[in-house]
């Protein structure tokens, strides 16, 4: 299985989201998942912001290997399953002929009553990373 989670810059939620989630597979023995991420709107190539590496650090979680990259169809095409952390990111998965594997993620985590974004930390001081690394 093949997760993909969908963001705008590709450089908070969606590699915070792959790092809990790769530390949850590992804790249950699952080795037959993996995980990525990408952005609406990233540019190919960027560090996780700052603000994701230190709140994931605090919590024994490395984003130090990430770069971002763009979403395209063909990351579309090779995930099974893609959660994305708003809306708008969903309708882009959507455009590009993902609609019949991806959910936002409110909506999988809550089974269906979620229907919210997770908040975008980006720009803010490390309390609001903080409170979207907990939300994720």
């Amino acid at each position: 299985m093949r997760v993909l989670f969908v963001c705008s810059g590709n450089t908070c939620r969606s590699p915070m989201a792959v790092a809990i989630a790769r530390h949850a597979a590992a804790e249950r023995g699952l080795s037959d998942v993996t995980f990525s991420s990408a952005g609406t709107s990233a540019w190919e190539g960027s560090p996780a912001s700052d603000g994701a590496l230190l709140v994931a650090l605090e919590r024994d979680l490395d984003l130090s290997e990430h770069r971002s990259r763009p979403l395209t169809r063909e990351i579309v095409e090779a995930s099974d399953m893609i959660l994305t952390m708003g809306v708008q990111h969903l309708g882009r998965v959507e455009e590009l002929g993902g609609e019949a594997k991806a959910l936002l993620l409110t909506d999988f985590a809550s089974h269906g009553e979620g229907r919210h974004s997770v908040s975008d930390p980006f720009g803010g001081d490390l309390a609001v990373y903080r409170a979207t690394l907990d939300e994720l």
